[in-house]
């Protein structure tokens, strides 16, 4: 009866899926309605759907798509809370696919929709498992690009080749179409962090991947703000460092250790400052330096390491308090480790090492728990 009831709905509605097309938003109002036009004239032919993923808008994109999708069944919207960028955004899109090839386009228009055919027939007709849209191959280009963003763009392209299995010539590239299978073998292994999800997938994949490359132009955003900030930076950062200690730190816990590092120097400058500036007392010039590297110590954790989780308002002031406290056991458990490391092998730096390392595990760990616990 299913089947039957399916074959009939089949003659009546239109041909399967063949395509999704994953566009992650973030306050891009301006642009969608322009994007599905061009979406329209480029995709005829093709069976083809968009999936947006909204991760919080506030300038009305959710609400503009909502009333687009009751009329178009085209297109569908997912809306995130709690939870954002643009490499999970395109993950949770695709798991919500049903068809066989995925591809991802950004909302602002930069990328040349009229690419996406080219790409999507690479995979489907012949056979390559992943294709990208390359601005550093055949006729690519990087547009209106000034020479300090293609300079960084090439860094950080270069920054990448030792982590990636599968050979691209710009795989810093947001826009590419895969088979959704291939996506789905990787997903397990992927970092989900920050915007670069194609770098993500040739690293996490077990295995190389075959590719096809075509040429476009990066265009110019039209509407809406662009999203590049030092925050994109110091995700791409996080990525590598997932893709190359990942399998044995946490990067948090290095970024929480190279945090504390400079912590280490703000407490000798403070110590330095009351000591000898202000003329104050050794007891209170070392209780003010410790206040202050923790202080600072916060700070910087709470912008950086827990960015996904960071503190605003009193809230900010109350997870200062807890991470007081957090640092304050910490200190016990660095002196009562580290004495008795001294008792049992009478080694002052060895004991010196391990009170730091059990400390600031204590901190790292304590202070995700109580600190900047996951809501």
């Amino acid at each position: 009866m299913f089947h039957q009831v399916v074959e009939r709905s089949l003659t009546v509605a239109d041909a399967p899926l063949e395509l999704s097309v994953i566009v992650p938003t973030l306050n891009e109002v301006g642009n969608v309605e322009l994007l599905l036009e061009k979406l329209g004239v480029a995709l005829v032919g093709i069976e083809w759907e968009a999936i947006f993923v909204d991760d919080g808008s506030t300038d009305g994109t959710p609400e503009l798509l909502t009333t687009i999708a009751q009329a178009d069944r085209r297109v569908r919207l997912i809306r995130r809370i709690g939870r954002r960028g643009l490499s999970s955004a395109v993950v949770e899109g695709a798991l919500a696919s049903t068809t066989p090839i995925v591809a991802v386009i950004d909302a602002d228009l930069q990328h040349d929709e009229r690419v996406l055919p080219d790409l999507f027939r690479a995979v489907a007709r012949e056979g390559h498992e992943l294709a990208i849209g390359t601005r550093y191959a055949g006729a690519g280009s990087t547009g209106e690009w000034d020479d300090t963003r293609l300079k960084i763009s090439r860094f950080a392209t270069a920054l990448a080749s030792p982590i990636m299995k599968t050979r691209l010539s710009d795989p810093m590239s947001g826009f590419f179409a895969v088979r959704r299978d291939v996506l789905l073998e990787a997903a397990p292994r992927l970092s989900n962090v920050g915007y670069k999800i194609l770098l993500d997938l040739v690293a996490s994949s077990p295995r190389p991947l075959s590719v096809g490359e075509v040429p476009y132009t990066f265009g110019t955003r039209q509407h809406g703000a662009s999203k590049l900030d030092e925050m994109v930076a110091l995700e791409y950062l996080e990525l590598l460092l997932d893709k190359t200690v990942g399998r044995f730190v946490p990067v948090k816990l290095v970024q929480f250790g190279a945090i504390g590092t400079l912590g280490v120097a703000v407490h000798l400058a403070l110590l330095y400052f009351t000591l000898n500036m202000l003329g104050t007392a050794f007891a209170v010039a070392q209780a003010a330096a410790v206040l202050g590297a923790m202080t600072f110590n916060f700070a910087l954790n709470n912008r950086f390491t827990y960015r996904d989780r960071q503190l605003k308002g009193f809230a900010w002031v109350g997870g200062l308090l807890s991470f007081y406290l957090v640092c304050a056991l910490g200190a016990i458990a660095n002196v009562g480790i580290g004495s008795l490391v001294y008792e049992q092998y009478h080694g002052w730096w060895l004991a010196g090492i391990a009170g730091a390392i059990v400390g600031s595990v204590w901190n790292y760990v304590a202070s995700g728990w109580l600190t900047w616990t996951k809501r």
